[in-house]
């Protein structure tokens, strides 16, 4: 079974194409016009052993916004669709990073119900001209369109690169236990019948 999803979104703010293989060792081709942000989007597929294809142009000149919260809405619509009914789906992950002083947690539940719950520290410095807010914007898009509910918790940190590559790196390693499939679950993971 290929979980595979390959999405074009086009608005007059942003053009992208992603291409998402659940399966895929961690292969990334990342071009979104942010240097930083190609930086946590590899990390991203790199720890969590996804193929990821992104190429993306955006009113970058204007803000950074509009291209960060539309990966997350695209990434996130790529993950629906790759993981299909879900059968068979762990469903759940936890991970712990920690990055120097950054220490970060996060926990997904792939359940059809779109939720981010998001704590960090509200005053941090931007990484060049990243703001450190377009973490949770690109975190919120994600989960939203990924219809899954998702707590990341920054725990400990003072440096904003560390915390905001431990936020990357947890997601990651969270989704590919969820995303893993359990050989004894026959059917959809959910009393329910559907998630």
């Amino acid at each position: 079974m290929s979980r595979i999803a390959k999405i074009e979104r086009s608005t007059r703010e942003t053009q992208l194409r992603l291409v998402l293989d659940v399966d895929g060792g961690g292969n990334q081709g990342i071009a979104t016009g942010i240097p930083f942000f190609d930086h946590m989007l590899d990390l991203f597929a790199f720890h969590g052993l996804f193929g990821l294809e992104i190429v993306a142009e955006g009113d970058i000149a204007v803000d950074l916004h509009h291209t960060v919260e539309d990966i997350g809405i695209t990434l996130g619509a790529a993950f629906a669709q790759a993981l299909g009914s879900k059968s068979g789906l762990v469903r759940y992950g936890c991970s712990y990073i920690p990055m120097d002083e950054a220490l970060v947690r996060s926990v997904v539940d792939i359940s059809g119900r779109s939720l981010l719950v998001y704590h960090a520290p509200l005053e941090v410095e931007g990484i060049g001209s990243f703001s450190f807010q377009l973490v949770e914007e690109f975190l919120r898009a994600f989960s939203t369109h990924a219809a899954l509910t998702l707590h990341v918790e920054v725990l400990c940190g003072r440096n904003s690169h560390h915390m905001a590559e431990g936020i990357f790196k947890s997601l990651a390693r969270a989704l590919s236990a969820a995303t893993s499939l359990n050989p004894d679950m026959l059917g959809i993971p959910s009393t329910k019948g559907l998630v």
